[in-house]
């Protein structure tokens, strides 16, 4: 049984071409014995009718749609135009010119180990025909049909090479856009998770601490509640305002702009404020020192100090139990360093908790229940390429730094050159 092929394709001018050579050849094979008729022996109908059952056969394989895929219905189609060709070909030495068409046929249709001997078979049966109708054999009746058969197979080959080699192309085409789509979509996929981190650490560092925070203060205001009206009023503002400023956190998220605490302000003012705003809400000691002369930084590196000191301070108060912070941002010539060091508990930055703390929680300043604190900070901190350090231990304190490189700086960044140290006592408290 044979298998099915899929012949090469054939562009449609090609076979229209070939389509036009098989009946032109014919015709004037039908044509010359006409205007020959007495030279023809009297075999004038015969030819004609020859010439039109060969071409009524050739056109019968093109129209049935089993020959080409069908090696069986190839092999008998040319099987059966042979027989037409030959019982042609026996009427008039004109059929030799049908050989050509055959030439192109045969190797185009069955695969090359049956092709070579079918095209030398044809090849010998062109030369022995007209050699029997010329009454002789001449060199030039040789090579006329052999370097047909061969300039025919060396065509279809070569053309079914190229055509081989033009789908491997494609196909490689093929496999590189869809790679190229793989990894877009792998890139893709790489962005949405990266930005889901970013925007779970930005929640973490504005929204998370400005909830805690208000938690905090209702709480306050519940306790002072009702021996001291004045100190709740007090807590209650004090969460209105953070409240204000966590909807602007939210509104900013929307509109993927800056933070609003650095829209036309300096990083050491938004700084100053977070403390001041700390210090109130919590009743902690909390002072903020800026020194050096302070240069022009990307905003990027901005919101990273920002984010990192609001982290900080927020793990700071939920979980240190610690009287005084101290925030440092510090100038450099080639970086810039933001401290953040408290007198809480203490911890294990390796990820132990402090012996005052609980399972889950920090001793100061950490990674909260959440997941999200010195992982946060520290990729924080990678993605610009600064590094993070923290130092702690049990009932140690904690102290956490932060530096960026600063290669190129940039005067007039919106802060004044020089040392800058404000202090802010407790609200309700003894300064430090």
């Amino acid at each position: 049984m044979y298998p099915t092929i899929t012949p090469t394709p054939v562009p449609r001018a090609l076979r229209t071409c070939m389509h036009a050579l098989v009946l032109l050849l014919l015709a004037v094979a039908a044509l010359r014995a006409l205007i020959g008729a007495d030279a023809s022996g009297g075999r004038t109908a015969l030819i004609v009718l020859g010439a039109v059952a060969t071409a009524g056969v050739y056109a019968a394989g093109n129209l049935l749609p089993s020959v080409g895929p069908s090696r069986r219905a190839s092999m008998v189609w040319l099987g059966c135009l042979t027989l037409a060709w030959g019982g042609f070909y026996a009427l008039t030495a004109e059929g030799i010119w049908f050989a050509f068409p055959l030439f192109f046929l045969v190797p185009h249709l069955l695969p090359v180990r049956l092709a070579v001997p079918a095209v030398a078979g044809l090849t010998v049966l062109a030369i022995v025909g007209y050699a029997v109708h010329r009454g002789g054999l001449a060199v030039g009746m040789v090579l006329g049909p052999v370097l047909g058969a061969a300039v025919a197979m060396a065509t279809v080959l070569g053309y079914q090479a190229l055509h081989r080699e033009s789908e491997e192309r494609r196909r490689l085409v093929e496999d590189v856009v869809a790679a190229r789509a793989s990894l877009a979509a792998a890139e893709r996929h790489a962005g949405v998770l990266a930005e889901r981190e970013r925007l779970a650490r930005e929640i973490h560092d504005t929204l998370a601490q400005g909830f805690s925070s208000i938690q905090l203060l209702l709480r306050a205001a519940e306790r002072a509640l009702p021996g001291d009206p004045l100190a709740a009023d007090r807590h209650v503002r004090l969460a209105r305002i953070t409240a204000t400023d966590s909807l602007a956190e939210a509104r900013r998220f929307v509109r993927a702009l800056a933070p609003p605490e650095l829209d036309g302000s300096s990083l050491p003012a938004a700084l100053e404020r977070l403390c001041a705003r700390t210090a109130a809400e919590a009743e902690l000691d909390v002072r903020f020192h800026s020194t050096g002369d302070a240069v022009g930084l990307p905003t990027a590196v901005e919101v990273a100090l920002l984010r990192i000191a609001q982290s900080a301070l927020g793990n700071t108060v939920r979980h240190a139990g610690a009287s005084r912070v101290e925030v440092t941002l510090s100038h450099m010539d080639a970086s810039v360093t933001l401290d953040v060091v408290d007198d809480g508990r203490g911890f294990d930055p390796a990820g132990r908790v402090g012996r005052a703390g609980r399972a889950g929680q920090d001793g100061g300043i950490g990674p909260a229940g959440t997941g999200f604190g010195l992982a946060a900070m520290r990729t924080r901190a990678a993605e610009l390429g600064g590094v993070l350090t923290v130092e702690s231990g049990p009932a140690q304190g904690a102290a956490i730094a932060v530096t960026f490189p600063v290669p190129v700086p940039v005067p007039g960044s919106g802060s004044a050159p020089g040392s800058v140290s404000v202090s802010l006592p407790v609200q309700g408290g003894s300064a430090r």
